[in-house]
């Protein structure tokens, strides 16, 4: 059988965690960010977890 190639766009954005957890970075911080809020701005630095019900499907898409 043939090796799975990984998904590279899943390969640029998800980590996978010793945990088992999959971590990502959010969205909406690359520009445009005059008109967004100190608030809004702030909660976007923080990095996040993919929910539990998708890291099954994703891990498929990551090489490891």
């Amino acid at each position: 059988m043939p090796k799975v190639k990984s998904h590279s766009g899943a390969q640029k954005r998800l980590r996978k965690l010793k945990s088992g957890k999959v971590k990502y970075s959010k969205a909406f911080r690359r520009h445009l960010l005059t008109k967004k809020s100190s608030k809004c701005k702030r909660k976007l630095r923080k990095t996040d977890y993919v929910a539990c019900s998708d890291v099954k499907k994703i891990l498929k898409l990551l090489p490891y």
